[in-house]
């Protein structure tokens, strides 16, 4: 395993074994390996864990650079020093890089109000095969110049380069903030209050639904809505009036509230820890089909309430396949989003991956045409 210090040396880790078609496997801390597809075998394996230098971070100006192997738990507590924020959420963020974070476009609760990382990130430089670093966007927030490369890795799980160098935008972080847990009775009765809250004039952080199996880890086998609310001390308790009359919910602040949205954002690691065959499988859908999405998993599940991203979990990877068929026959976007290594192989993670997957597969073949890097990790279609 080769582990570049600099920008140069990692440059030289690509263009060396790409230049004698040599297949390379590229990672940041391999806390992700049991997300999207396989991580083939390879004649050389890359990692970028040890580029981990804040570049330049001026607290006033609202941004940060930093090298791609900086532990994402490293980067949040800097940036917590100075009461600022990248609100990501990312799961497996304990052991996750910055890079990535940003190659799998991971996100979490808070991605209702602040976007992913698609909207935080405001510039990157990344390493091709043939050796060049390449930089897209700036430090600079309103900064669009060639943001559209830097866009091109949120999400490719390294197929295309290797990021090297991620620019974000950083925001204050509240002055205040509260949690609210508010059960239901039924789906429809939850839905109806998140329906309540979205048209409101307050509008959450986050807003996470659990089914009863997922509630019942946290006591509570209702549906629940968990709400994040953040502002001045007079906003946050106009969230309390305003909710009370929606259900008899409990509120909280400090290390409870903490350890709420900590759950929620390491609700799929924990989950497969437990369950060494265990899978999860992510819908998009819009806000009017989450209810019926949400019904439909047996087991375990969670939705972004607020944004249509719903996760559902299987302690048995064949029950996910299964589930997963039937979701695409509904028209779902489906995919298979955590399974074992074994199973990759032998199952259609992503069985209707739509149109662009041409436009993408087209991408590929410019950054790499002799496919060496990270050979099926985007869900084996690329």
């Amino acid at each position: 395993m080769l582990k570049p210090q600099t920008l140069d040396e990692l440059a030289e880790a690509l263009q060396r074994p790409a230049s004698h078609s040599r297949t390379i496997s590229l990672e940041g801390n391999a806390s992700k390996r049991l997300m999207a597809g396989p991580t083939e075998s390879a004649d050389e394996y890359v990692s970028t864990a040890c580029l981990q230098r804040v570049l330049d971070y001026e607290p006033h100006d609202l941004t940060i650079s930093v090298e791609a192997g900086l532990p994402w738990r490293q980067l949040t507590s800097l940036l917590a020093e100075h009461r600022q924020m990248i609100p990501l959420d990312p799961p497996f963020a304990p052991f996750a890089t910055v890079g990535g974070v940003v190659a799998s476009n991971s996100s979490g609760p808070r991605r209702r109000l602040h976007g992913t990382a698609r909207d935080l990130v405001i510039g990157m430089t990344f390493v091709t095969l043939a050796g060049k670093q390449v930089k897209s966007g700036g430090m600079v927030v309103k900064n669009v110049a060639g943001l559209d490369m830097a866009k091109l890795m949120i999400g490719s799980f390294g197929t295309l380069a290797a990021i090297g160098i991620v620019n974000f935008k950083v925001l204050p972080a509240p002055e205040v903030e509260r949690s609210f847990l508010l059960p239901f009775d039924s789906a429809a009765t939850a839905i109806a209050a998140r329906d309540r809250i979205l048209n409101g004039v307050l509008q959450p952080s986050a807003l996470d639904l659990l089914n009863p199996a997922a509630g019942a880890a946290i006591g509570n086998r209702t549906w629940l809505l968990a709400l994040r609310a953040g502002g001045n001390s007079a906003a946050v308790d106009r969230y309390e009036r305003e909710l009370s009359p929606l259900a008899a919910g409990v509120a909280f602040e400090g290390d409870r509230h903490d350890s709420l949205w900590t759950y929620l954002q390491e609700m799929t690691p924990a989950f497969l820890s437990q369950h060494q065959n265990g899978a999860a499988v992510r819908v998009s859908c819009t806000l009017k089909e989450l209810q019926t999405v949400m019904e439909s998993y047996p087991g375990p599940a969670l939705a972004r309430a607020g944004s249509g991203v719903c996760y559902g979990y299987f302690e048995r990877t064949e029950a996910a396949a299964i589930w997963l068929s039937s979701a695409v026959k509904r028209g779902w976007k489906a995919v298979l989003e955590y399974s074992p290594e074994e199973w990759k192989n032998d199952l259609e993670m992503w069985p209707a991956p739509g149109g662009d997957i041409e436009i993408m597969r087209r991408v590929k073949k410019l950054f790499d045409p002799e496919n060496l890097l990270n050979r099926g990790r985007l869900y084996r279609r690329i």
